[in-house]
């Protein structure tokens, strides 16, 4: 029996990968703010239970686990329970966010509203670390464990941009240095841990700010060719679920990776059977100049 921990998993990303783990056979511990009960502060509607009966559904087993994981002693009580009841942690996915409402474009450090400003950058990076000291001591009790810190953007690409806030700029670069440095931390016991960016995201929130449904998406294309390089959030999991089961995945460990480029590498496919690669169609066609047809990156 494998046991996945994916810290965040209520929507989007998170829900993604906890969905994939449950397809290949993980116990996953489900957790986030959001329940049926009650919303946290971002006010959508996806659940943590939604997304347990989810990896239920897809042939694992889905435990919910409401958490604020700023909260040291609702994550120390998590781990706790996760050690009760299965007496080992093979995966932890640290993919907690929460920002989004917070950020401010194109505004000055100055300008930004400086609680917002800080309070993302505790959501995107605090709560990664807060989860890691409780749950790695359960990780590392035998080899081959996993960590993934889930991001937006690669380490090449956001080092060389600018992502349009000092704040989000930080919290994104400031993850995958955490996997980084995780990946010292973890060597020795045998343990990888990996930062993963998806690419283009068709989550629910994305879907809906644009004003599309996963049926219709495809509308889009001819304004923005991005969009057929997008993916659903199952292609990011499908890249944890290969990682994971890499009997030599520690050669990865301490890199940025994402969905697309590893879905190159280990063959596997989004829903609709393609590949999307978009960090490489956005370095090679949309920022190198290259005469290519976006489906070509699919």
């Amino acid at each position: 029996m494998n046991i996945a921990l994916v810290a965040g998993s209520t929507r989007g990303t998170g829900r993604g990968i906890a969905v994939e783990l449950g397809r290949a056979g993980y116990t996953v511990y489900c957790t986030g703010r959001s329940t049926r009960a009650a919303r946290s502060e971002m006010n959508r509607p996806e659940t943590i239970e939604e997304t347990a009966e989810l990896v239920t559904a897809a042939g694992g087993t889905g435990i919910p686990v409401q958490v604020d994981h700023l909260d040291e002693e609702q994550v120390k009580a998590l781990v706790e329970r996760i050690e009760r009841e299965q007496g080992q942690l093979d995966v932890l996915v640290n993919d907690v966010w929460g920002g989004d409402a917070l950020t401010q474009w194109h505004v000055p450090v100055w300008e930004h509203d400086l609680g917002k400003g800080l309070r993302m950058l505790r959501l995107a990076v605090d709560t990664h670390i807060i989860t890691s000291h409780y749950a790695l001591p359960l990780l590392v009790r035998k080899p081959g464990g996993l960590v993934v810190e889930v991001t937006d953007g690669t380490k090449k690409y956001n080092d060389g941009h600018y992502r349009l806030s000092l704040f989000y700029d930080q919290a994104k670069t400031s993850v995958t240095r955490l996997a980084y440095a995780l990946s010292h931390d973890l060597r020795e016991h045998g343990c990888a841990a990996v930062a993963l960016s998806p690419g283009f995201l068709r989550s629910e929130a994305m879907l809906e700010n644009f004003g599309v449904t996963e049926e219709n998406w495809r509308d889009w294309i001819p304004g923005n060719p991005t969009w057929a390089v997008s993916e659903t959030p199952a292609f990011a999991g499908r890249a944890v679920v290969a990682l994971a089961q890499d009997p030599d995945k520690m050669r990865w460990s301490g890199q940025s990776l994402d969905s697309g480029s590893l879905a190159q590498v280990y063959g596997f496919t989004d829903l609709d059977g393609s590949r999307p690669d978009v960090w490489r169609y956005i370095d090679e066609v949309e920022e190198g100049g290259k005469k290519a047809d976006a489906a070509d990156y699919r």
